[in-house]
């Protein structure tokens, strides 16, 4: 195995880092790869971005985030989002010395965990994983099809909820069973804004008990800056925000909408609880992919977290083929 020496990738990286990629993907991701690289270059301390050259040309690269209180715990973690190696060069060790040099940067930087996540049927990068100290994390990776939701077994609690609420809508035509359409009737959802970062991160703490403030700021510059598409939601009730949903759309092969969306975050104020805000948020974010022709959404959870199990198993989503893995820094 040869001993590469990493650098940071640069802007003038670019092209060749979509090249790499499109070795693997078979199609250019020009929007995704351009966004990351702004992202890291106007918050450095965010990211950690390699390459490796030979013979004076890139051959390969690695993309990773730094986050603190993602995957349910309170310690800063690095998510591997993307590494790549030319194929000629790939049983030459880069990969490993990619994964060196980071694990060198984390060290310095107190951060003890990487996780990432891969295709089961992603043999090549099950093998890597496998011989460089992954291990699978103990978390679901769940998805759906990014269509609307249509449970009409929830239609009766659903019209218990719109009394509740004090809903005046009349219920009675079968037109209005539908369980998505319900809850976007009777909590309304928009868009979501910076100027919704106080409402989130008090949500947020009346749920953990802590403030995140640094984290839902990197999230919600996530969600709106770098991602391909705004699809994040507020709920509003009471003249104010009760819950919220962190998702992202990416762009993929020559600036196209990828076809699949992520869902980071949802959460609810406690005090409105059983009111249908995380339905009206996920049916809202459905119904707006679907226009937005997005085949898929995805989300992660921790498998301890059973009541968010429950809430997606509940509204459709299933195991995914993805795995999550999780790695301590050597």
């Amino acid at each position: 195995m040869e001993n590469f020496q990493a650098r940071p990738l640069i802007a003038g990286d670019l092209e060749r880092v979509i090249e790499i990629d499109c070795e693997y993907t078979g199609r250019r991701r020009d929007g995704f790869y351009r966004k990351r690289l702004e992202a890291a270059l106007a918050e450095p301390r965010n990211f950690v971005y390699l390459g490796c050259e030979s013979n004076a040309v890139l051959q390969g690269f690695l993309l990773a985030r730094l986050q603190e209180g993602e995957y349910g715990t309170e310690e800063p973690s690095a998510s591997l989002d993307a590494i790549g190696v030319d194929p000629g060069a790939a049983t030459r060790g880069m990969g490993r010395s990619l994964l060196a040099a980071l694990d060198a940067i984390l060290q310095h930087k107190g951060i003890c965990a990487i996780h990432t996540q891969a295709d089961w049927r992603n043999l090549s990068m099950l093998r890597f994983f496998a011989g460089t100290g992954f291990s699978l994390a103990p978390r679901h990776i769940l998805e759906r099809a990014a269509d609307y939701l249509d449970d009409l077994q929830f239609v009766d609690d659903l019209i218990e909820e719109a009394g509740r609420l004090g809903d005046a809508n009349d219920y009675s035509d079968a037109e209005s069973d539908h369980r998505g359409a319900l809850a976007r009737d009777i909590i309304p959802c928009r868009s979501m804004r910076d100027s919704d970062l106080a409402a989130i991160v008090k949500i947020d703490r009346k749920i953990s008990g802590r403030k995140h403030q640094a984290y839902f700021e990197q999230k919600l510059a996530e969600a709106l800056d770098e991602s391909g598409l705004r699809v994040s939601l507020v709920a509003e009730q009471d003249d104010h925000v009760v819950g919220f949903v962190m998702a992202r759309v990416d762009f993929g092969e020559f600036d196209r909408i990828e076809p699949a969306a992520v869902l980071d975050s949802i959460a609810v104020d406690p005090g409105y609880t059983h009111h249908l805000v995380g339905t009206a948020l996920l049916s809202q974010l459905l119904a707006n992919l679907s226009a937005l022709q997005i085949e898929v959404i995805r989300s992660e959870t921790d498998a301890a977290h059973f009541d968010v199990l429950k809430f997606l198993q509940r509204n459709g989503f299933a195991i995914s083929q993805r795995l999550a893995f999780v790695r301590e820094v050597n």
